[in-house]
Formats: C-alpha cells, sequence, structure tokens
C-alpha cells in the first residue's frame, strides 16, 4: 500500500489522581465543563460539534478507575492545552487530586497496513442496534462471525471517512467474540460483544468503535505499539478472549471494499419560515400578510372534518437497510442512512441539552 495518506495524529492522556475515579465519562466531562468553561475542548464534549465532527474528537474514558483523555486529529491541540491545567476535580461529594499525567502521542494513524494488525475490545463493542440486531438473530451460528466481521469493517471504514483519508483497498477484519449471543445494553435494544479483531488498519489506541462511544463502549487496545500507555490486562472481563491460538490464522477473513459504503451525510439546519419571516421583521423587511380565515357553512364543516378523520395510509416501504453509527448495510433498492427511531434517538442523543443532563453528578 503504497498511497499516501494524510497524518493524522492522536494523543492519549491518562490522568493519575490521588484516589479511584468512580464516576462515567459524562460526570467527567461534566466537571471539565464546569471548571475550564473558556477551553477549547468544551465544544468538543459538549455536543455543540455533532453537526461538525460525526465522529467525536475528544473522547473520555474511565479505564482501571483512572480517567483518560483521547484526541484525535482536530481535537488533539484542545486535549493537550486541557491537560496542563488540570490540578484537581470537584465533583460536589468529591475532590480527586491531579499528581500527574501521562502523554502518548502517535502519528500516521488511520492508515492501511500490509499486515493484519491485533486489536482487543476492553470495553463491550457495541456492534448491534435493534436493526442490525433483528438480522443478526436469524442467522446460524455459521454466519454470524462473517456478519460481524462485515460490521466492523463498515465502522473502520466510516472512521476512515471521517478524518479524511481515501481508502482504494478493501479493509480486511476478522473478529472473534467470547460469545455469539449479544449482552443487552440499556433500553436501546442494543447488543455488546467482548472479544478481540484483526485488521489491516492502524487504530489509535483507546478509542471507541461502534455505538455508545461518548459513553465508553467499543475501546480498543492494540498489540502494535509496545511502548504506550501501560494498560492493565489483567482488568479486562472474564468473558473476554482465553484462548487466542486459533485466532493466528488467517481462515475466517472477511474483505469489505471502501466504495460499498455510503458516506454518511451531515444534517444541515435549515431556518423554519416563521424564524426568516421574524429576522425579515427585525431588519426592517415587510411582514407577509395574513389571509382571511375562510368561513364555513355546517355542511361544509362536516365534510371537512370527515376529510380529516380519514386514516392516513402508510408509506410502503422498499428494500431493507440497516444501519447504526457506523454501521451501514444495503440490502434492497432504497438507501436510507438511518431508520426513523434511530435518526430521532441518535440526535437525542448527541445534542448539547442531552449532554447538559448527563453530566449531572
Amino acid at each position: 500500500m503504497g498511497d499516501s495518506f494524510p497524518d493524522i495524529k492522536s494523543v492519549v492522556v491518562r490522568v493519575i489522581t490521588n484516589k479511584p475515579v468512580r464516576k462515567t465519562p459524562y460526570q467527567v466531562k461534566g466537571v471539565f465543563m464546569r471548571q475550564y468553561p473558556d477551553e477549547d475542548i468544551i465544544p468538543m464534549l459538549d455536543g455543540s460539534y455533532r453537526d461538525r465532527y460525526l465522529y467525536p474528537r475528544v473522547q473520555v474514558k474511565i479505564l482501571n478507575e483512572q480517567i483518560y483523555l483521547i484526541g484525535i486529529h482536530e481535537g488533539v491541540d484542545s486535549v493537550m492545552s486541557l491537560y496542563e491545567k488540570l490540578e484537581s476535580l470537584d465533583f460536589g461529594n468529591i475532590t480527586f487530586d491531579i499528581e500527574d499525567c501521562d502523554v502518548e502521542t502517535a502519528n500516521n494513524q488511520f492508515t492501511p497496513s500490509d499486515q493484519l494488525v491485533h486489536y482487543r475490545f476492553i470495553t463491550p463493542w457495541v456492534a448491534l442496534n435493534h436493526m442490525t440486531g433483528g438480522k443478526y438473530k436469524f442467522l446460524t451460528n455459521q454466519e454470524k462471525p462473517s456478519y460481524l466481521n462485515k460490521l466492523l469493517g463498515q465502522n473502520i471504514i466510516f472512521l476512515a471517512n471521517e478524518v479524511g483519508i481515501s481508502l482504494k483497498d478493501d479493509v480486511l477484519t476478522k473478529v472473534k467474540v467470547s460469545s455469539l449471543f449479544p449482552k443487552p445494553v440499556d433500553d436501546n435494544k442494543w447488543g455488546a460483544f467482548m472479544g478481540e479483531f484483526k485488521t489491516n488498519f492502524i487504530l489509535p489506541n483507546y478509542i471507541g468503535v461502534g455505538n455508545g462511544i461518548t459513553r465508553g463502549f467499543g475501546t480498543v487496545y492494540g498489540a502494535l505499539n509496545t511502548d504506550s500507555i501501560p494498560f492493565d490486562k489483567k482488568t479486562i472481563k472474564k468473558d473476554s478472549i482465553e484462548d487466542t491460538e486459533d485466532f493466528d490464522d488467517t481462515e475466517g477473513v472477511d474483505s469489505i471494499s471502501a466504495s460499498d459504503v455510503p458516506k454518511p451525510k451531515r444534517k444541515r439546519y435549515v431556518k423554519s419560515k416563521k424564524q426568516r419571516f421574524d429576522s425579515k421583521d427585525k431588519q426592517g423587511g415587510s411582514k407577509k400578510p395574513h389571509r382571511k380565515k375562510k368561513k364555513f357553512s355546517n355542511k361544509n364543516r362536516r365534510k371537512s372534518k370527515e376529510h380529516y378523520n380519514k386514516p392516513k395510509r402508510k408509506t410502503p416501504r422498499h428494500g431493507h437497510v440497516i444501519n447504526e453509527d457506523f454501521d451501514i448495510e444495503h440490502d434492497g433498492g432504497n438507501v436510507r442512512n438511518k431508520s426513523s427511531s434511530d435518526q430521532i434517538d441518535e440526535q437525542r442523543f448527541n445534542t448539547e441539552k442531552h449532554h447538559k443532563k448527563q453530566h449531572k453528578f
């Protein structure tokens, strides 16, 4: 793979505190937002940049009861700026003194590799939503591993597209999970797996893959970087892979082409007609004249009432399209980025209002 790719940088900061941190990533982000409101990192934490970056450029993790800050591409400088100012974190009911910070930087991330690189999920990989999970449960045990391989491949291609990497070669993936039966996550009907995988793609340590990234799910740790910030592998959950001998072969590797995964479209926020007219009024523009209400006779009122009480016909659905945060699958004629319920859940989950609500202690 001799193609030249942009140099995508990443940084990992492990915050060493005087006490073990038993808080959620949202609570930690809430403290950052309250104590450092003017820092450049804040819009990357509170959901303000969701329409700009579909993949979060700054991620907060709690691993081994320690805080990890991960900055990717545009988020690197803001993470570096924040950690230099950290002295203490006040959660109201408890205060943590910052004793030290371990910093690891890396270059040339998110690029193809000539060899398969081995990674491990150190937090559950939420691969399935209620749509992908619906299809997954009807697959045979022989078909499920290949399906998970393709979902992971789509995750990786999404990441590459998000950071401006144009892939020409196929992405190869081989996933090995502790159990083919996913564990449910929250009330979202998501399904999560623990395990490991191989791919021909360089990923930064501690970034999230799949759904629920802002909550710490899907954190990966690669065996490639031996000089990386140490992670206590003994703390990996017992349901992760114990026997990895048969994982060394290349049998069961699936490939997916970048051209088969459509680039996600960012949502455009358009002002409503009311907002546009209000802005014109403020600028001294003319207001649109109101139409006089039409008077209806009793007979016309009855007809109008009958018309509106008629049940509306549902729009027929054609094809079958599956999509989650980074998993996009085509199985039919029409292509949609998300089901309506998924889109509503995702918009609500990533809004600034939702973040502020989650940041409560």
